[in-house]
């Protein structure tokens, strides 16, 4: 608006002083329509908060391909850089091609390098992308779930413009959002995309005023008929074994009211459960949640720490007759701006090792069939899909990757309150340049064109379902002149082999696991 008001004065300068001031006016014009236009497109939420500045990111985007280029002659840090996966998310969720010429960027020869094994008899690629049954032999109403879905991101973390692409994102591509800890709000409900509601150790949105689980509101709200699932947070990959803190300057009324805690106060979500204490007592809380919603499928999401405790909640499942229906498996290298940096880098299971952990837990233990794995830590390729499924997971989630779908930048303002695309932040004014609509499109899209990728991967394999992939179609170079499949890299367990006769690695921990303690 200052460019045209410039520019206004700069005319009636040049009609009325001297035509030298039409030098100025014309840029400034200029200056002034993009100004107005980039206040008006839904399309850039950049250009949207930052008019005409804004441009100057895409330009550094356009030369970003070359700079990497001068830099990889150079070998300045010794190995070439990685294929950059944000521009294949939002080149997917644009709807542009994601191919690139020249071959991979990846040194194959470098240890830890993976790759999927083709099949010399490709398969035709199903039409249709297979849905995965949820729900076990206990559940009145199961839910198909996608194979890639979105991860758990609560309303309060991400802007309510943010949770609604999402959520109508998921609507209109047919798959679910899990909406964190945060509580269930109008926003994860107004536009009729599926949900699985998770709550934490706060009890966000079904909490008593001292804190406690409240059993009336969470039966009411979850019987809501677009939450498809219910889920217990155990702990997240990013910083497992403790809380959050909810800064009281950010707990507005909205929030305060989707969340059942008091306005402008802190809020602190402890780092245990109060509803167990033992795995007994959590395998009985999370039938007693799927009783409370109606029969629909219940499960916990963790980060796996020791197998001895997750071999204990097994045993527990296996006296009590009760399984969940599914285990959301996080790996520590999924992402929360909320994470002390220490966690982050030197606490929590690595997904591979945690999916293959918990599968095999629970083949050992004889209760595969019933419970169905879910992946999530920075699956944001088809690629990248197909190897969780190989390595012992149903279907996925993404959460890093749909915040790119939906506009982030990762410019890792998250914390400060201004984001510049809105995604991130409670401030109305940042938040409006995210335009609902064209990022909704953008994360169906994106989420679409993974599946796809993701099968067309697995038609190259000789597989049409995932269940046909084995362990022996992954490989990883160990060293530069070995490599091992996953079926050689890891001791997989037979049906119920822990119930007759546990292998010597597992012979110990199975022996000491006790469903009434959680012994480290």
């Amino acid at each position: 608006m200052a460019a045209v008001a410039a520019a206004l004065a700069a005319a009636g300068a040049a009609a009325m002083v001297s035509p030298w001031y039409w030098a100025a006016a014309v840029p400034l014009a200029a200056v002034g329509v993009i100004g107005v236009w980039d206040l008006t497109q839904r399309r850039h939420s950049v250009l949207r908060n930052y008019p005409v500045l804004g441009h100057a990111r895409f330009l550094l985007e356009r030369i970003r391909p070359e700079l990497q280029q001068y830099f990889v002659e150079r070998n300045f840090d010794g190995r070439p850089f990685d294929r950059d996966v944000r521009s294949i998310v939002y080149e997917r969720a644009k709807g542009t091609a994601a191919e690139e010429p020249f071959g991979t960027e990846r040194d194959v020869y470098e240890a830890g390098y993976e790759y999927l094994v083709p099949s010399m008899v490709p398969r035709p690629v199903p039409k249709d992308p297979p849905r995965v049954r949820i729900g076990g032999p206990d559940c009145a109403k199961p839910y198909d779930m996608a194979l890639l879905n979105v991860s758990a991101m609560s309303f309060g973390s991400l802007s309510a413009n943010a949770v609604l692409a999402l959520n109508r994102g998921a609507a209109k591509g047919g798959f679910a959002q899990d909406t964190g800890e945060g509580g269930l709000s109008e926003y994860h409900l107004r536009p009729g995309g599926d949900l699985v509601w998770e709550i934490g150790t706060g009890y966000f949105g079904c909490r008593t005023k001292d804190g406690d689980f409240d059993a009336g509101e969470f039966a009411e709200k979850a019987s809501g008929e677009t939450v498809r699932c219910v889920s217990l947070k155990l702990s997240q990959g990013a910083k497992p074994g403790i809380g959050g803190v909810l800064p009281g300057a950010k707990v507005n009324a909205e929030i305060a009211r989707v969340r059942d805690v008091p306005e402008g106060q802190t809020v602190i979500s402890p780092p245990y459960h109060r509803v167990f204490s033992t795995p007994r007592e959590l395998v009985l809380f999370i039938a007693r949640m799927r009783e409370l919603s109606g029969g629909k499928p219940a499960g916990f999401k963790l980060c796996p720490g020791s197998r001895r405790q997750f071999l204990a909640v097994c045993k527990a499942m296996i006296e009590e007759g009760i399984t969940p229906d599914f285990i959301i498996v996080d790996g520590a290298e999924g992402g929360t701006g909320a994470a002390p940096l220490e966690f982050a880098d030197h606490v929590g299971t690595p997904l591979t090792e945690g999916l293959v952990t918990v599968h095999d837990a629970l083949v050992g233990a004889g209760l595969r069939d019933r419970i169905r794995i879910g992946a999530s830590g920075k699956i944001a390729t088809g690629a990248d899909l197909v190897k969780r499924l190989v390595q012992g997971a149903d279907y996925g989630n993404a959460a890093r990757a749909m915040m790119f779908a939906v506009g982030c930048i990762q410019a890792q303002r998250c914390h400060t309150n201004r984001c510049p695309v809105g995604v991130t932040t409670q401030d109305p004014r940042r938040a409006r340049a995210l335009d609902v609509g064209d990022k909704a499109e953008r994360v169906r899209r994106f989420q679409e064109a993974t599946v796809s990728s993701a099968l067309e991967i697995m038609a190259s394999m000789g597989v049409t379902d995932p269940a046909q992939l084995r362990p022996h179609m992954l490989r990883r170079r160990v060293a530069p002149h070995i490599v091992r499949s996953y079926e050689e890299l890891h001791e997989w367990l037979s049906p119920g082999q822990l119930l007759v006769e546990p292998p010597s690695l597992w012979a110990a921990d199975w022996k000491a696991a006790d469903p009434d303690h959680f012994t480290i």
